[in-house]
């Protein structure tokens, strides 16, 4: 099959769908791979990085979309890139559609088959294809809480874990999952004072085990919430549907019951967020304040970190996309842990989840 990697185009994205040596990989599987110059610009790889690997180099992301027979990117296509894509073609990217219907619509038109990571799951449970990005986003969600807490970004000039004879910050996690449990453990270790909500009790057993103490852990409810929001400095959320859009955990007309200038960090934003009053920001503008409180919505946050991040991606999602080089579409059919991962095809919205939260 030929495989094609555009460079992502979305606001401060530097992340890349195929690193050079994931490139090798499909190349020996007997692949033929093309790679629109620069992509790896963000990662520090060269165009020549990529002929050490096997790829052909090509000018533009045009001819990318019109050669290549799969797609792979890293985030979402955005408008000028999903009226690129055609019948018979295969994307494999993140998707994020729940909160995007314009997209859907886009993708549904092109007739395009899209295979979301997000979606596909693993044998074991859980979603290995999102689970590293969420393992980024999770640590990265402390740095931003924790540099939107200072003065000088409009916060209140808390410092994240105090010193001696001062309180340190108090942190609330919104969600036990993957993004949670990292940014519980990176809040732990900045010596802040961390509280982590859920509505599974066996989850919270696990977390109660693994913090020893070092965090507290509440089972999720409005009331709970309410009380814990009161003391925060830093609220993270961390709520994730598979598929669908993140549910509104703080309203906000509960903002009044925040200290000013605290601090919101919405993880879940690619599902349209958790908190209320979130809508999505880059990396360029990463906060707004509403009614004293500072958010921050950034929609791409591992691209912050794309050398992290696109090897952590690669590393998860090469055997997937290896079985849908190797067998095309049918791969999902044969593989009950991939088929979840497609979300559109022949022009139709095929995952329950997803189309539920579109209306389709």
């Amino acid at each position: 099959m030929l495989v094609g990697v555009p460079k992502e185009i979305k606001n401060h994205e530097y992340r890349v769908g195929l690193t050079p040596e994931a490139v090798r990989e499909y190349c020996a599987a007997g692949h033929q791979v093309i790679v629109e110059t620069n992509a790896g610009q963000g990662i520090s790889k060269t165009d020549d990085d990529y002929r050490a690997g096997g790829a052909t180099i090509v000018d533009s992301a045009e001819e990318v979309f019109a050669r290549a027979d799969m797609i792979v990117k890293v985030k979402e296509p955005q408008p000028n890139e999903w009226v690129q894509l055609r019948e018979g073609q295969i994307l494999f990217t993140y998707l994020h559609l729940a909160p995007d219907p314009d997209q859907a619509k886009g993708l549904m038109d092109a007739g395009v088959s899209a295979v979301a990571y997000e979606t596909v799951t693993g044998p074991g449970g859980g979603l290995p294809l999102l689970a590293p990005m969420s393992e980024v986003a999770g640590r990265l969600s402390i740095e931003a809480g924790a540099m939107a807490l200072r003065a000088h970004n409009g916060g209140r000039g808390t410092l994240m874990g105090g010193v001696p004879g001062v309180l340190p910050a108090k942190v609330v996690v919104l969600g036990g999952g993957v993004v949670g449990t990292q940014a519980a453990r990176m809040a732990v270790g900045l010596g802040a004072s961390v509280e982590i909500f859920d509505k599974s009790l066996p989850r919270l057993r696990q977390l109660d085990e693994m913090f020893q103490g070092r965090a507290v852990t509440r089972y999720s409810t409005a009331g709970t919430i309410e009380q814990a929001l009161s003391g925060a400095d830093v609220v993270i959320g961390a709520v994730l549907i598979p598929g669908a859009s993140a549910p509104h955990l703080v309203p906000r007309e509960d903002l009044k019951l925040m200290k000013n200038r605290a601090v919101l960090v919405d993880v879940a934003i690619d599902q349209g967020g958790c908190f209320e009053t979130s809508k999505p920001t880059t990396h360029e503008d990463p906060t707004y304040e509403v009614d004293g409180i500072i958010h921050y919505c950034v929609a791409n946050m591992p691209g912050a970190v794309p050398l992290t991040s696109s090897y952590a991606l690669n590393n998860a999602t090469l055997p997937y996309g290896l079985a849908l080089a190797e067998r095309g579409i049918a791969a999902c059919e044969e593989d009950p842990h991939l088929l979840p991962g497609l979300n559109v095809h022949q022009g139709k919205i095929v995952n329950a989840a997803v189309a539920e939260s579109l209306g389709f």
